[in-house]
């Protein structure tokens, strides 16, 4: 009897053996032709999904709280922090107020989206504050230039990818990305030409492109010309035989525009002048008022060549003042400033640490004061005045380096006697005298700003945490934030230390605050943890006050910074105060110092 193969072939093997024989019969005019199989929708898939639940922001700024963190990192510009505070947190708090309760706003008609524009010369900070802004606030962000982009349909960028890229840096969450920022940057260049002859693609075709966004609008996260775009689209309807819905709406999006407006002034002082003909008018010079944009209108816009759709679109506008010499000093004083900071980077790279006098400063300022651009002149100001010294010092063996006035005015008289004698008691004194100084400039800082520090990290800070703090800044390269936040971290830890002392030996220990101080500074200067300061506090507490427990029976102990300092004082102390003591049952919460 013949045995049959129940074994079914391959369909691969199989669709090869027909090719195979189709082409030895036909030759090659005959081939076998694999059919595609479109996706069929199973049975769970005609159910409609339930419907997803819109994702709401976690949002709880307040104006005052949002202009007290710009106060740590940006000089002056009062009205202009006090403006962008004020309409960003009512713009995502209202949005909040209206997802807590959508049905009592559904019937609402229309939003007015309190949208931005930034007036003021270059250098002033205002791209600067709307990245803290951003970074605070903690929703997607998007910044562009005006200049790239051009009417829909023409080369070069969309404003809707701008829209695009929303959703990506929220990593593809199309809800989030739905209350994210748009920051258009150098707004005031596609302002119309009025010399020009026929479409204006990349000026006034801009302006109209954007109108629709800046209000609300859906906009297609697929892009038609983009082919990457729409292979993804078939590849996913080939697996799930479904055409997915991918659009982000603008409704909630906040746009903020900047620009330096070069020409304005002009337009706004004609007006002002031509406002002021007449007998009885009073006579004045509106050309040197130094506050001439705080007084644009509308009107201004337009005739600077906005379109008045546009112009309206930006209900809320924000003037920074111009920078002034002591205003660029305050800036490098600041111990936030990106400047200085990344200028001790550089040199810290090399293994130098780098201290500046005030008067240093001082002369920074002036020079880039001179050059009329603002705070981008402090760069170039402090990297042409330490250039010669960043190029030499990383070859010798110099490690501190004081950055006073004579190095500043006189640098290849300095550097050469800096190389002639880099031990001598002259420069090692100087950067003491600076560091001394530094530090004292941090602790001022901290102490004025006390009451929002505390409030923000949730931590007491007393004179002697503010001192713990400057030792930290100067100590290293860092801003003060991360100290903060640092100094809360073993906060909290050297706390779980009376945890731990409790759990594993069944003492009772209550460090006092001034005792937390100094296991905070131990782990500053030395970089450990304060659980490794546990291990030192077991060998130094534990059998004493295991002594002193079965001698007294108490089982709580204050242990003071002398305590810490001197154990087997604080130990022998408690000792012979419980000889000296008569025969009576204490409570077990008696206070003992060391």
């Amino acid at each position: 009897m013949n045995e049959h193969s129940e074994k079914i072939p391959d369909p691969k093997e199989l669709e090869k053996e027909l090719g195979d024989f189709l082409a030895k019969k036909f030759g090659g005019s005959v081939k076998l032709a694999t059919p595609i199989v479109l996706p069929q929708a199973g049975e769970s898939d005609s159910k409609e999904p339930p419907p997803k639940k819109g994702k709401t922001i976690n949002f709880d700024l307040k104006p005052q709280d949002l202009v007290a963190y710009l106060d740590q990192y940006v000089v002056k510009q009062t009205t202009a922090k006090d403006i962008l505070a004020t309409k960003i947190c009512t713009h995502f708090n209202r949005i909040k107020h209206v997802q807590s309760a959508p049905d009592d706003f559904s019937d609402m008609v229309g939003v007015i989206k309190n949208n931005v524009l930034m007036l003021g010369p270059t250098g002033v900070g205002k791209t600067y504050m709307v990245r803290l802004i951003a970074k605070k606030i903690g929703v997607p962000f998007v910044k562009g230039d005006a200049t790239k982009f051009s009417e829909t349909g023409y080369v070069g960028g969309d404003v809707e990818d701008l829209v695009r890229d929303l959703v990506k840096e929220a990593d593809g969450d199309i809800e989030l990305a739905q209350f994210g920022i748009i920051y258009i940057d150098e707004i005031d260049k596609i302002a119309s030409s009025r010399n020009l002859v026929g479409a204006d693609v990349s000026r006034t075709g801009v302006q109209r492109a954007l109108l629709k966004p800046m209000e609300e609008t859906e906009v297609d996260l697929k892009v038609p010309h983009d082919p990457v775009s729409m292979l993804q689209e078939i590849d996913r309807f080939r697996k799930t035989g479904k055409k997915e819905k991918s659009s982000i709406n603008t409704k909630h999006i906040l746009f903020i525009m900047s620009g330096a407006f070069s020409g304005l002034d002009k337009i706004v002082s004609r007006r002002i002048a031509e406002q002021k003909i007449g007998f009885g008018a009073s006579i004045s010079n509106p050309s040197k008022d130094a506050d001439i944009l705080t007084r644009v209108k509308s009107e201004d816009l337009v005739q600077f060549g906005f379109e008045s759709e546009f112009v309206g679109r930006l209900p809320v506008r924000s003037v920074f003042e111009q920078l002034t010499e002591a205003d660029l000093c305050d800036i490098l004083k600041n111990p936030n400033n990106p400047i200085i900071l990344g200028k001790k980077l550089d040199f810290a790279a090399y293994g130098i640490d780098v201290k500046f006098q005030t008067d240093a400063l001082a002369l920074l300022a002036h020079r880039a004061h001179d050059e009329n651009t603002g705070a981008r002149g402090l760069v170039s100001a402090v990297e042409g005045a330490l250039l010669p010294f960043e190029k030499t010092l990383p070859s010798c063996p110099i490690t501190r380096f004081a950055v006073t006035r004579p190095v500043i005015e006189q640098p290849q008289e300095h550097l050469e006697a800096l190389l002639d004698q880099p031990e001598s008691d002259h420069f090692k004194e100087a950067f003491h005298r600076l560091a001394a100084q530094e530090c004292e400039r941090i602790v001022k800082y901290v102490s004025a700003n006390r009451k929002t520090f505390s409030e923000k990290y949730g931590i007491q800070l007393t004179d002697s945490r503010i001192r713990l703090v400057a030792d930290a800044y100067c100590r290293q390269v860092t801003d003060i934030e991360k100290v903060l936040k640092k100094l809360k971290s073993y906060y909290e830890e050297t706390k779980t230390i009376e945890l731990y002392f409790i759990k594993n030996h069944g003492i009772n220990i209550v460090l006092e605050e001034e005792a937390i101080d100094a296991i905070i500074g131990q782990c500053f200067n030395t970089r450990e943890t304060p659980e490794g300061y546990y291990r030192n506090l077991t060998a130094d507490f534990e059998h004493g006050l295991k002594l002193v427990r079965e001698k007294t029976g108490r089982t709580r102990f204050f242990v003071t910074r002398d305590a810490l300092e001197k154990p087997e004082s604080f130990i022998a102390e408690l000792l012979r105060q419980s000889e000296n003591r008569p025969e009576l049952s204490l409570p077990p919460d008696n206070r003992l110092e060391g």
